[in-house]
Parts: C-alpha cells; sequence; structure tokens
C-alpha cells in the first residue's frame, strides 16, 4: 500500500535528512521525500498498519530534524 502525506520542511538537505529516517523505519518498504512539491511517498511492508508506521516515521524525522512536519490524514 502506497500513501502521499503533506510535509513541512526549510531545505532540501534537510527533505533528504527526512527521507533517509524514514526508509530505517521499521514497516516501511520505501520512502521518497520531493522538496520541490513538500510531499512524502510511502509504501509500507504488507500487513503493516499505516497509522502506527507512520507515528513512528514522525518520530524518527523529528529526531534528525526537529522542525520538520508531517501532516498525518
Amino acid at each position: 500500500m502506497k500513501k502521499s502525506y503533506k510535509i513541512d520542511v526549510d531545505c532540501a538537505a534537510c527533505a533528504d535528512k527526512m527521507e533517509v529516517a524514514a526508509n530505517k523505519t521499521e514497516g516501511v518498504k520505501k520512502a521518497t521525500v520531493n522538496f520541490m512539491t513538500l510531499k512524502m511517498l510511502v509504501e509500507f511492508e504488507d500487513g503493516q498498519d499505516p497509522k502506527a508506521v507512520m507515528n513512528e516515521v514522525r518520530n524518527n524525522c523529528k529526531k534528525v530534524e526537529s522542525d520538520c512536519e508531517i501532516f498525518l490524514k
């Protein structure tokens, strides 16, 4: 399953940090961050709860870029 999320981040380097952190999160098959569109596309591993995984993605992103935000639906 793939989902798109709106993000708020200040620079492309910060967006790259978010992408790396998201991809290291358990339950994420692949995450891509597009700084130009301020979107994060996340593909989840089979059987994962997207809401729970995205809470962990947000926590991991905050560790590397404290002023970033991911708007969960």
